[in-house]
């Protein structure tokens, strides 16, 4: 469905009217643009949007079906980008996405929205705050989307941090450490983690091409120049939420060895109690099995002091054999 549809005109809003065609040719020579928002529109509903802004169909089916990986593709009449914003569920300990999909052309941008999470009117809201931000044009509102997504990466890589330093101490404390449910938060951790990279990985390249640090010579058309230095901002922010992701990733597979380490540690000290008591209750079962035979000529059967003899050589060599293992450290 439509969420919103403006005409901008040196970075104030001016309501338009209602078809689409209308408003671009209205903006176009207004000098402004017309920013159209959509909430997982069906193929009807974005059928006369097509239309009207001649939108590619490649990119039109890929904002229609969504699941798409971060991109940017260049088409003849404009500009399709997909970004991917990330919500973080504090409850849960999940990382969720959604898809944000961005037509940019001369006068207008077409935002495309699938998920619950990250939705533009705080962007919107913004950007009519700002307008000398918004009279730059259509580029301004595909850097404050950018802009949007990436700081909210880094403020879900701060709560990730948070969970893992969480997980680390509970990895590593003598009575949780061994339990049983610790694997398993560290595989769910290390999923929502690799869910986190699929946002946020892919995103460099056209940040970078946005940017004009991509080094491939070629520049990116409907694309103010005066936006590339706000799209660096953005590029670096995103580096840094990259490393942090790395460094999640690294940390989090050296704490599930650590954690295998420590079960292992733990079971061979567990074989070692078992063993340790085991051969003390081999004596007993020893001296028990030997006076047990049906032997008529036995030495000591029949003086008054064999048994009690023979249950403090017994208690006797427990003691010596509990000693041994402690000093050890099998017991």
């Amino acid at each position: 469905m439509i969420v919103d549809c403006a005409i901008y005109r040196d970075g104030h809003r001016t309501e338009g009217p209602e078809d689409f065609s209308d408003a671009l040719g209205e903006a176009r020579a207004a000098g402004g643009f017309v920013w159209i928002g959509l909430h997982e529109p069906t193929e009807e509903e974005f059928a006369h949007v097509t239309q009207e802004f001649a939108l590619h169909p490649l990119a039109v089916e890929d904002a229609l079906k969504a699941h798409q990986r971060p991109k940017l593709e260049i088409y003849d009449d404009s500009l399709f980008v997909v970004l991917k914003p990330v919500v973080y569920e504090p409850r849960s300990d999940t990382v969720s996405t959604g898809e944000i999909m961005v037509f940019l052309g001369d006068s207008f941008v077409v935002t495309v929205r699938h998920g619950e999470g990250a939705p533009l009117k705080a962007v919107r809201r913004r950007l009519e705050h700002e307008p000398e931000l918004l009279g730059e044009g259509p580029t301004s509102v595909l850097y404050a989307i950018a802009d949007a997504a990436v700081d909210h990466y880094l403020d879900v890589a701060t709560e990730l941090q948070t969970d893992l330093e969480e997980l680390e101490a509970e990895v590593f404390s003598p009575e949780d450490g061994g339990s049983r449910h610790t694997a398993s938060r560290i595989y769910n951790f290390k999923r929502q983690v690799l869910e986190f990279r699929r946002a946020t990985g892919p995103l460099s390249p056209p940040m970078s091409r946005l940017a004009g640090t991509a080094g491939s010579g070629v520049v990116v058309p409907f694309v103010n120049d005066k936006a590339r230095p706000f799209f660096r901002d953005v590029s670096d922010h995103l580096t840094r939420v990259n490393e942090s992701v790395d460094g999640l990733d690294r940390l989090v597979t050296d704490i599930l060895s650590a954690h295998l380490a420590q079960m292992s540690v733990r079971q061979n000290d567990d074989m070692r109690k078992i063993s340790a008591w085991a051969a003390m209750a081999a004596i007993p079962t020893m001296v028990a099995g030997v006076y047990g035979m049906n032997f008529e000529h036995m030495p000591e059967l029949r003086w008054t002091w064999s048994y009690p003899t023979l249950i403090a050589l017994t208690v006797a060599l427990e003691v010596l054999v509990f000693r041994l293992f402690k000093r050890r450290g099998w017991l």
